[in-house]
């Protein structure tokens, strides 16, 4: 069985990619992120989510002490009722995330013998951040085969021209626990409501 390592954030993209590797046929490990995030919601559902799946997993805690996001600093208020644009990068957006998070991917994938790993990235319905994009995707792909001694490694998008609707509906096909899932920038008891991701997780859902 070739296996696979899953970057796991504990939303609806992260927990549907995870559903569809494992139906993939692929042996997955997952990865979740404690990166100085405003609060634990995330690694708290996605450890759930992994338990729930029978997926093993490996928190990976960071630290980025020069913030530069609202989602890090907490002084920063995180963006509300903001019309959502694919132009204009809101202050959620985290310095080179998705950057950081590949290269542990790839070099737990390198390490341990995995073939793939795959992360939830959709440039469909999201805020605009440049590391969601596919032409970010192409130029990682080229660059890991310039820089790791496997050169078969495959990263994999599969959600990355879906809508919202459209990976929910997969989700639920495949089985995975949307109900657990977490989406909300604030952390709050209860979802905000107001902030992009929560706005796009109720989109899809009223279009599904």
């Amino acid at each position: 069985m070739t296996r696979a390592v899953v970057l796991l954030s504990g939303g609806i993209d992260s927990t549907t990619t995870l559903y569809l590797a494992k139906k993939k046929g692929y042996k997955c490990a997952a990865l979740i992120f404690d990166y100085g995030q405003r609060h634990r919601k995330e690694v708290d559902r996605a450890s759930r989510i992994s338990r729930m799946s029978g997926t093993p997993y490996k928190i990976v805690k960071i630290k980025l002490p020069w913030n530069g996001s609202s989602l890090l600093d907490k002084k920063k208020r995180i963006p509300a009722h903001r019309k959502i644009s694919s132009k204009k990068i809101p202050s959620t957006y985290v310095p080179a995330r998705n950057t950081i998070f590949l290269s542990f991917a790839l070099s737990f994938a390198e390490a341990t013998g995995a073939k793939a790993v795959f992360i939830g990235a959709n440039a469909v319905d999201f805020s605009g951040y440049p590391d969601c994009r596919p032409s970010y995707y192409r130029a990682l792909r080229k660059l890991a085969r310039e820089g790791m001694k496997e050169k078969d490694i495959r990263i994999l998008t599969p959600l990355i021209n879906l809508s919202k609707s459209d990976i929910i509906k997969l989700g639920k096909k495949l089985g995975a626990p949307l109900h657990l899932t977490w989406s909300c920038y604030s952390g709050g008891n209860k979802p905000c409501g107001v902030c992009d991701s929560c706005r796009i997780r109720q989109k899809g859902f009223s279009e599904e």
